[in-house]
């Protein structure tokens, strides 16, 4: 038997954004490791408006602006799914 699944939008907003948020950091500490043809910086700098590569405080804005953007897509795909989820009587 199928489970019906209710997306909830506050579980689902803290998780997409934590989910942002550790790749946001995983990615930044390979950039420290790794040589410079195997970065990312490049796409985190066009994807987070003021994030250079790479200081403490270029870091924190990346971070909060990856969060940012699990609960922008949060609040845009929950009510989406609830719309096409709705079952036809």
């Amino acid at each position: 038997m199928i489970e019906e699944i209710s997306m909830r939008l506050i579980p689902t907003g803290h998780a997409l954004s934590a989910f942002l948020s550790l790749s946001f950091t995983l990615c930044i500490a390979w950039g420290l490791v790794m040589p410079p043809s195997l970065h990312m910086h490049g796409a985190w700098e066009l994807l987070l408006p003021g994030f250079k590569f790479v200081s403490v405080q270029s870091f924190l804005l990346g971070l909060t602006e990856s969060y940012l953007y699990g609960w922008y897509i949060a609040l845009i795909f929950i009510p989406l799914y609830r719309m096409f989820d709705r079952r036809q009587d």
